[in-house]
């Protein structure tokens, strides 16, 4: 730990590694057994889990890059067991939500820049370099890869998994696999689904849906519609119904369209 500097009122749990010439300011919590690299900045409304990984050269706390943030009092929560490779550079959060939250058991790969007031759920893959603006909010098990920027307020649903290089401007519903520009639906997440314990039922049952939705030219109020009367109630039926009803941005568009 040579030249480090780690504030005096800052709660450092049991087993903490902390590399050499790291930066530890005074309101961060971090729990137990989480390994920290060199160089690493650290900073004020930082609160870090058990067994987490931080590798060389991550700013996690960080001022918002938002106009709006007038240096009001916000955090930065991270879950256990995440992984945050180098470089990353994650924003805690404005008046807006209050906090940046990352949620356990994440891999967020070299580079990557999350925004003030995200929310990223459990079990995410985020690629290298990925740009994410303020108030994303992406579900568990959401695999979204490298190069892709996001815009502010998008929505990415749960098991879902993006291309590389892609540019979302839209919101992505849960269990599919987007690719192509502009961003499209190109079928179910099935290989990620079928990692996780999704049926071939159940599967059959997304590709229905999803078909209804995205293949057959409805307008999204009755393909829903369609989808309530002829689909038995399920998690996954109203799972999907829920996120494109409350999407704002409006969802992508099919290949088919």
């Amino acid at each position: 730990m040579k030249n480090s500097v780690i504030g005096e009122k800052a709660i450092i749990g049991k087993n903490v590694r902390i590399g050499n010439f790291t930066t530890i300011e005074n309101d961060v919590v971090i729990a137990d057994n989480t390994w920290i690299g060199n160089n690493v900045n650290i900073l004020n409304g930082t609160r870090i889990g058990e067994n987490c990984k931080i590798h060389v050269g991550a700013v996690l706390g960080g001022t918002p890059q938002d106009l709006k943030y007038k240096g009001e009092y916000t955090l930065l929560e991270i879950g256990n067991n995440t992984i945050i490779r180098e470089f990353v550079t994650i924003n805690k959060g404005t008046a807006s939500k209050g906090k940046t939250i990352i949620g356990s058991d994440n891999l967020i790969m070299a580079n990557t820049h999350i925004g003030h007031d995200c929310c990223i759920g459990d079990n995410c893959v985020i690629g290298f370099n990925v740009g994410m603006a303020g108030e994303v909010i992406v579900g568990d098990w959401a695999n979204i890869s490298g190069l892709t920027a996001i815009h502010q307020f998008s929505i990415i649903g749960e098991h879902s998994m993006i291309s590389g290089m892609s540019r979302i401007v839209k919101d992505v519903p849960p269990y599919i696999l987007a690719s192509r520009e502009p961003l499209s639906y190109c079928g179910l997440n099935v290989v990620g689904l079928k990692r996780r314990g999704f049926e071939n039922e159940k599967i059959n049952e997304l590709k229905d849906i999803y078909r209804i939705i995205f293949q057959e030219k409805r307008n999204t109020t009755h393909a829903l519609n369609l989808i309530e009367q002829n689909f038995k109630q399920t998690l996954e039926r109203d799972t999907i119904i829920a996120f494109i009803k409350q999407s704002t941005r409006g969802i992508i568009k099919g290949i088919f369209e």
